[in-house]
């Protein structure tokens, strides 16, 4: 069949080239195919088919193309003699194919050193040309379809995947491509299978065996049909194609499909490809063969625009030119150089048109892709589920959510297995094993990890508040993990010192987790990822306790604060003030010399202190003011005796919050949890390794501070609230709170358990279940931070009510004193006023005296005392005003005439 094929195009080849020798300039091109491939089978069909077709519509060019094809028998060392063939023998104008990329490495190369243009439709390998290379990759570049394959992994929100290709030019070429796609949408590649081209059927399903121990279940495949045929059938013989698996395929093969064995077809069900998307055009209503293919498209449109470059150049140079710096040399590989070839080159760059695969169109001379077909495996057809096109890259438009899908969404999809359930992309490994949970063997405290060994049966008990935790988010999740504690001891059976060993233990695979109070750091999270923290971070300082010096001189100041003190001073005063000018015009006992004045409004309000005052009090409102003042008192004294007798007998801590700063500069000892991150915490506030002393348990921990081994504790805030708990009357927390991290579960690196372990504890913390959880093992500490405030006086704003009501009594009853005596005595003031004669100052002084004298109602004489029953009478005072009564009243003017006042006055009766 293939010798018949060959034989059809050279006769064709023939008689185009006689029917033109003399009317027609006749272009030679060389076609080197695998003639027992399906490609090089449709490749020659759609070439042979192609030249036949264009000639015919295009009668009327002077210009013909004759092929020389040739058979490289899959071998580079095929296509090598052949293309040397053709170019020194035949000297042909351009070169089709060849058919692979390794093919193509050393062909391009000749090519290139005999200006002789390289087009091949099914070289699709993403490798980098010079501008000036005359290769011309009439197929879609491999590296096109990386992005509608990273689209894919997108909408689905997978986040691992596992690359399967070749071990070959054509395998390893995309690779680095489908990397940084996945990169871009936030996917990782978590293992790279290479297969060998020559790996037997044993050594495939011994790879597979090893991915289905993994816990990623998205697979992209890229390798040739041949390859690829033999790893879905071993896939299938490894339950690797049921439900939970993703299996996605390149172009490579999805474009040979149709030509795949129906076996084959059978074990992929369910997977899903991508591959260019063809129009549903054909302007020429060309009738194709049923086995027509991609690739046969590109080959079918390849010859169609070498045709329509070769008629844009119109003749052919009829030789090459000779090398002369090689013309005497015998070296194989030496070729002459086509003149033809650089005009041809530039014709094809500029050829466009609607071809049967699409619009033709070179860009550095590779054809431009468009859109992607997304397509589904079911029974022996390919169903198109979407369409994806490129999204531009510097629109404002686009979407960070946005995968460049038709309509931003997918049709259902038939996965493997037939399960209509999109697979989570990961499961937890099938290997028969559980999840190896790494556990710190021993914790600080046994409230957050107790490791027990029952020393009769050997079995281990593991219990604490971060299992119980663990325990609890496990089950929240919507599927079932199996799991196992395992203590993390040393190689020689201790327990672990440092907790950074235990997150280098889940990278080297040696756990699937790790549990316990370990804190995320930058250092840990470089090699392994933690969850969402479980509880809140923070360094604290824990201090002994200070209590007051209650032998000091100035004890009995202690009770009031400084400000009630002067308040209480000064509302003596005021009190006493009050108590004589109310009782000075009506009490004789509050009469007498300016030394007695100043004594008694010391002496009355004092004396109430122990209710010993005997002075009568006469006025009533002296009396209300006295008897709030002895309430206020009362209560001032009371109190300040109970809070002495306080201070005396109860020891209260003084607030002495130590600092870093304080430690560093006196160089201090500080102690920390061993193998805990604070100590290279410490060290990073410049604290020397000597003066760090590590401990272990809460019990060596009070034995350092209590013996003066260290100055203070630093741990986390957790901690030190336990230990608190324990020793609350010894030690207290300081104000000072140092951020950090808070404590999480860590699993390996790209692990799909982070994403929904936090979630769950997402759930958990809404319901409030990690609280409660929290609640049965560690109980809130009672101890009051040393950052409070222990002061026991009694403040100012204690007394501010009380203080507030007396002074506006006594402010009340001097002003009721005040507008009394100058209703009383208005004729009085009216006339000292109404006195032109003298100055403000006198009048005030006159007004003062006349204030200071005897209230002639309060002291009477005996005879008034034993005349009661004339009370009515009255008694006209007159006053004759000379020089010497103006000078007795205080009136000094020596303008001052005779002034005559008579005021008719009552006579006082005092109540019987």
């Amino acid at each position: 069949m293939k010798m018949l094929v060959f034989i059809s195009v050279s006769l064709l080849s023939l008689f185009l080239s006689l029917c033109n020798s003399q009317r027609n300039t006749t272009f030679q091109v060389g076609v080197i195919l695998d003639a027992n491939s399906t490609n090089g089978r449709i490749g020659n069909t759609s070439l042979l088919l192609a030249l036949s077709n264009f000639y015919s519509s295009h009668a009327n060019y002077s210009t013909r193309i004759v092929l020389h094809p040739s058979d490289s028998g899959g071998r580079v060392t095929g296509a090598a003699t052949s293309a040397i063939n053709l170019l020194k023998d035949v000297q042909v104008d351009a070169i089709i194919g060849p058919q692979t990329s390794t093919q193509a490495y050393f062909v391009i190369g000749l090519g290139d050193a005999a200006n002789v243009p390289v087009i091949s439709f099914s070289a699709t390998t993403p490798t980098y040309y010079p501008k000036d290379s005359y290769f011309v990759q009439t197929a879609i570049n491999d590296a096109a379809q990386v992005d509608a394959i990273a689209a894919i992994i997108k909408y689905f929100k997978w986040s691992q995947v596992v690359l399967i290709y070749e071990d070959s030019d054509y395998g390893i070429g995309i690779t680095p491509y489908l990397s940084n796609a996945f990169q871009q949408v936030n996917a990782r590649v978590s293992y790279r299978s290479i297969i060998p081209i020559s790996a037997t059927n044993d050594f495939i399903l011994q790879e597979l065996y090893k991915m289905k121990t993994m816990q990623t279940r998205v697979f992209v495949v890229h390798t040739t049909s041949g390859l690829a045929s033999r790893i879905f059938l071993k896939a299938k013989e490894a339950e690797m194609m049921s439900e939970g698996y993703v299996w996605i395929v390149t172009t490579g093969l999805m474009n040979l499909f149709y030509s795949l064995d129906s076996n084959i077809v059978e074990y992929m069900q369910g997977v899903v490809g991508v591959r260019p998307l063809v129009p549903d055009i054909n302007p020429a209503g060309t009738i194709l063969p049923p086995e027509m293919n991609l690739y046969g498209l590109w080959a079918y449109d390849t010859l169609w625009a070498l045709a329509m470059a070769v008629e844009k150049i119109g003749f052919r140079e009829s030789s090459y030119l000779l090398n002369t710096s090689a013309s005497n040399s015998t070296y194989m590989f030496t070729t002459g150089t086509s003149q033809t070839g650089p005009q041809l080159r530039a014709a094809m760059s500029e050829t466009n048109f609607v071809g049967l695969s699409g619009n033709f169109h070179l860009v550095n001379g590779k054809l431009e892709s468009l859109s992607f077909q997304i397509v589904n495996i079911i029974g022996t057809e390919l169903r198109e589920v979407g369409i994806w096109t490129p999204l531009l890259q510097n629109s404002s438009q686009t979407n960070a959510n946005a995968t460049g899908f038709s309509g931003e969404k997918l049709e259902i999809i038939i996965w493997p297995g037939e399960s209509r359930n999109v697979p989570k992309g990961w499961e937890v490994p099938v290997s028969g094993k559980k999840l190896r949970v790494g556990i710190p063997a021993v914790a600080g405290f046994p409230e957050y990890i107790k490791v027990e060994t029952d020393p009769k049966t050997n079995s281990t008990k593991i219990s604490g508040l971060y299992i119980d935790l663990f325990d609890s988010v496990m089950a929240a999740l919507p599927y079932s993990v199996r799991y196992e504690y395992v203590p993390f001891v040393s190689s020689d059976g201790s327990s672990a010192r440092s907790y950074d060993d235990l997150p280098r233990e889940v990278q080297n695979g040696n756990f699937d987790a790790a549990v316990g109070d370990i804190t995320i750091t930058e250092k840990r999270s470089e090699y392994v990822d933690f969850t969402l923290p479980i509880e809140d971070g923070g360094v604290t300082i824990t201090q002994n306790v200070f209590n007051k010096n209650i032998n000091g001189a100035g004890i009995f100041l202690e009770p009031l604060e400084g400000k009630l003190w002067l308040t209480a001073i000064a509302l003596f005063i005021f009190t006493g003030l009050s108590l004589w000018i109310l009782e000075h015009r009506f009490n004789e006992a509050f009469r007498g010399p300016p030394s007695e004045h100043v004594g008694l409004i010391v002496y009355i309000p004092f004396m109430s202190l122990v209710f010993a005052n005997r002075e009568k009090i006469v006025s009533n409102l002296a009396r209300l003011v006295l008897v709030v003042w002895v309430f206020v008192v009362l209560i001032l004294t009371s109190t300040y005796t109970a809070n002495l007798s306080s201070i005396l007998t109860v020891p209260k801590p003084v607030n002495t919050n130590i600092t870093i700063a304080t430690l560093l500069k006196n160089k201090d000892n500080v102690g920390c949890r061993e193998g805990s991150f604070i100590i290279d915490f410490l060290i990073g506030l410049n604290f020397t390794n000597s003066k760090i002393k590590r401990y272990r348990t809460a019990e060596e921990f009070d034995n350092a501070l209590s013996n003066g081994s260290i100055k203070a504790l630093l741990s986390r805030a957790s901690y030190t609230n336990l230990f608190l708990s324990k020793y609350c009357n010894k030690y207290a927390r300081v104000d000072t709170t140092y951020d950090t991290e808070g404590i999480a579960f860590l699993f390996p690196k790209g692990s799909p358990l982070v994403a929904d372990v936090s979630r769950a504890i997402v759930k958990l913390t809404d319901d409030q279940k990690l609280t409660e959880i929290r609640g049965r093992w560690i109980k809130e500490s009672m101890c009051k931070d040393t950052s409070e405030d222990y002061s026991t006086q009694i403040s100012l704003k204690s007394f501010a009510i009380l203080f507030g009501v007396t002074g506006g009594i006594t402010g009340i009853c001097l002003v009721l004193l005040l507008a009394s005596y100058l209703y009383n005595n208005k004729d009085f003031i009216r006339g000292v006023i109404s006195n032109s004669g003298t100055t403000t100052w006198s009048k005030v002084r006159a007004i003062s005296k006349h204030f200071d004298q005897r209230d002639p109602k309060a002291f009477r004489s005996k005879e008034d005392g034993e005349n009661q029953d004339h009370c009515c009478s009255s008694t006209v005072v007159s006053v004759t005003s000379d020089q010497e009564t103006a000078s007795d009243n205080g009136d000094l003017s020596p303008n001052s005439d005779h002034i005559t006042a008579a005021a008719h006055q009552p006579r006082y009766c005092p109540d019987v």
